[in-house]
């Protein structure tokens, strides 16, 4: 069950809506038209602004509420909202488009926009953001698995075309279409993996672990927080981590449950060293500075990660969406500012349960 949200825009010739009298009008026509389609609409509400335009609340029965707005710029926005409950099929995508032709052509306008119904109040949330903020519709048809931890609230939801997909605080982390997001941070194939040490922070999701096994290095070890996630995504993620999630240590690999900053503070005392260390974390926030509980663990790991990599080592990490051009470059001067100093390159991937392209790091000591 979700209420149904349909949006329409139309751009008339502002000498159509300058004054009271022609956008009484229009209102007129777009009325007459939606009688058409809501046969018992009723106008509930109404108000007439020389400055800022009209403004109107229809109904059909109280099921079907529609809110026309007219500019006096000769912008005219409509809205129709009903509820749709479970089973029920909502108003037809044909009806809608034929409603939108129909009102252009009777408002003499060529730009127009129709916007299909966003599902709002429903208990799976189809909607999420890109980096930069737009909206993305998903797939989703099912809620596969759902779990709060001490850290954070952990969903497995399934996509029809991306498949199980895991997302922590409702953001979108990975999906069994998402190898190339892997593969990239790993920069498989230039990288040689063979008989390296190698240090991942987070990974929860098992697939950088799964996917490192595969080049044959001298041992693996894994730090991870949150043990819910990494038995969430053993059971329902296992395209994308096979069963390397099943044990906690082997010959190959060691799982430790927890906080990585202190274990790395632990490496550290001991002077353990490694070929590479992989920041599987967070992301680059979105923000306007770099300031903030985030940025200070950001560059908490920066410090701690660089004082355990072989003089030689790489330090490599995913960023963010690459349009956000802003929060990556605040990134790298938190790079620049490091010391010893580092150099950095990078790569780019479109990430398929993303919908956009994905920007990762490879740091080396300068």
């Amino acid at each position: 069950m979700a209420a149904q949200t349909i949006l329409f825009d139309f751009t008339l010739d502002k000498d159509k809506t300058s004054d009271e009298k022609q956008r009484l009008e229009v209102a007129k026509i777009l009325r007459n038209e939606l009688e058409h389609v809501f046969p018992q609409l009723e106008l509930a509400y109404s108000m007439e602004s020389p400055e800022n335009g009209y403004f109107a609340v229809l109904h059909e029965n109280k099921d079907t509420v529609i809110t026309c707005r007219i500019f006096q710029h000769g912008l005219l926005t409509l809205n129709v909202e009903y509820f749709l409950p479970d089973g029920k099929d909502g108003i037809s995508f044909d009806t809608m488009r034929t409603v939108e032709l129909i009102l252009r052509q009777k408002f003499g306008c060529d730009r127009s926009k129709y916007l299909p119904p966003i599902k709002r109040g429903g208990y799976i949330d189809i909607y999420m953001t890109s980096s930069d903020e737009r909206i993305i519709e998903y797939d989703i048809d099912q809620v596969v698995y759902e779990a709060r931890s001490p850290f954070q609230k952990i969903q497995i939801m399934h996509s029809k075309t991306l498949g199980n997909m895991l997302l922590l605080d409702e953001l979108q982390n990975i999906a069994e279409s998402d190898l190339i997001y892997t593969e990239t941070l790993m920069c498989r194939g230039v990288e040689n993996y063979e008989g390296k040490e190698i240090c991942i922070l987070g990974g929860g999701d098992g697939a950088l672990l799964y996917e490192l096994l595969k080049e044959n290095p001298k041992h693996v070890v894994m730090l991870e927080i949150d043990e819910i996630v990494m038995q969430a995504c053993n059971k329902y993620l296992s395209v994308i981590c096979g069963d390397v999630l099943e044990k906690r240590k082997t010959d190959q690999y060691e799982i430790i449950v927890g906080d990585c900053v202190e274990y790395l503070k632990k490496f550290i005392a001991e002077g353990r060293k490694f070929d590479y260390v992989f920041g599987d974390l967070t992301d680059i926030p979105i923000t306007d500075a770099p300031v903030g509980e985030t940025w200070d663990f950001i560059r908490t790991i920066f410090e701690h990660s660089f004082k355990v990599l072989k003089p030689g080592g790489k330090y490599l990490t995913h960023g963010n969406g690459s349009t956000c051009k802003v929060q990556l470059r605040l990134f790298e001067e938190q790079l620049d500012l490091l010391r010893p100093k580092v150099k950095y390159t990078t790569t780019k991937a479109f990430v398929p349960s993303f919908m956009e392209e994905w920007l990762f790091y490879q740091v080396t000591f300068a």
